[in-house]
């Protein structure tokens, strides 16, 4: 249990000040809600509201894509820690994973899943 207390005090610091940083800037920012102020606004155009809107596929796909190369960072971090215990096992097995990975990008690229479009 002793081992988890360090991780424990930074979540409890890392809540505190997030916390107390919502707090201050609702007592100390500015308010002046004017009418400009308060209509939709997104992307630099007025929104009539989200019910009358179809999203593009390319946002959710963007999105998947996002969340799964944002995942391989998160998995390749543990790995390097362990790097010299693995062996040649843990390197043949991350490579596998990177390959894999690297064949998944080039598969979206070429279907041009990361052309952005208007």
């Amino acid at each position: 249990m002793a081992t988890y207390i360090p991780l424990l005090l930074l979540f409890l610091v890392a809540a505190i000040i997030a916390l107390a940083m919502f707090g201050l800037s609702s007592f100390i920012g500015p308010k002046n809600p004017t009418p400009e102020k308060m209509i939709p606004y997104e992307c630099g155009s007025e929104s009539t509201g989200g019910r009358f809107v179809k999203p593009s596929v390319k946002f959710y796909l963007t999105a998947i894509l996002f969340v799964v190369f944002d995942l391989e960072a998160v998995l390749i971090y543990p790995w390097t820690l362990q790097f010299r215990s693995l062996g040649w096992v843990g390197l043949a097995t991350m490579g596998s994973f990177i390959a894999l990975l690297v064949v998944g990008l080039l598969y979206v690229w070429k279907k041009g899943a990361l052309e952005w479009e208007k």
